[in-house]
């Protein structure tokens, strides 16, 4: 079976996910102000490096732990479940944008929205 990674269309389907994701990002009131001081162009590289990473594009992480590289946004910043949601409502209006399938949708959920990764974002 393909990865869900190919299955979305692997890194051309990464890309325009990612690119748009942001810019849905950083219009969103309720989690804009998280990347006012955000080298985005290394952003959006890094996300995607975490996709393809985490849908089975990639055998290995070589990014930061989640807990670490969110540490700061929940100690300084207030990084929250209501964040966290608004996040996950982004990225499923961004892939429901672009046309991926809901099946693919909610696998993406699974992976990104597990209370697992939840837990390890806002450092719990």
């Amino acid at each position: 079976m393909d990865s869900l990674y190919e299955r979305l269309g692997g890194e051309a389907a990464v890309d325009l996910a990612v690119n748009n994701f942001y810019q849905r990002v950083l219009a969103d009131d309720r989690v804009k102000h998280f990347f006012a001081n955000t080298d985005m162009d290394k952003q959006r590289q890094h996300q995607k490096d975490f996709m393809t990473y985490a849908f089975g594009g990639a055998k290995q992480w070589n990014g930061k732990p989640m807990r670490k590289a969110h540490q700061k946004f929940v100690e300084d910043m207030g990084l929250t479940d209501i964040h966290f949601d608004a996040i996950a409502e982004d990225l499923v209006a961004t892939l429901m944008e672009i046309n991926v399938p809901q099946e693919l949708i909610d696998e993406v959920v699974e992976i990104v929205g597990s209370s697992a990764h939840r837990n390890d974002v806002l450092n719990r």
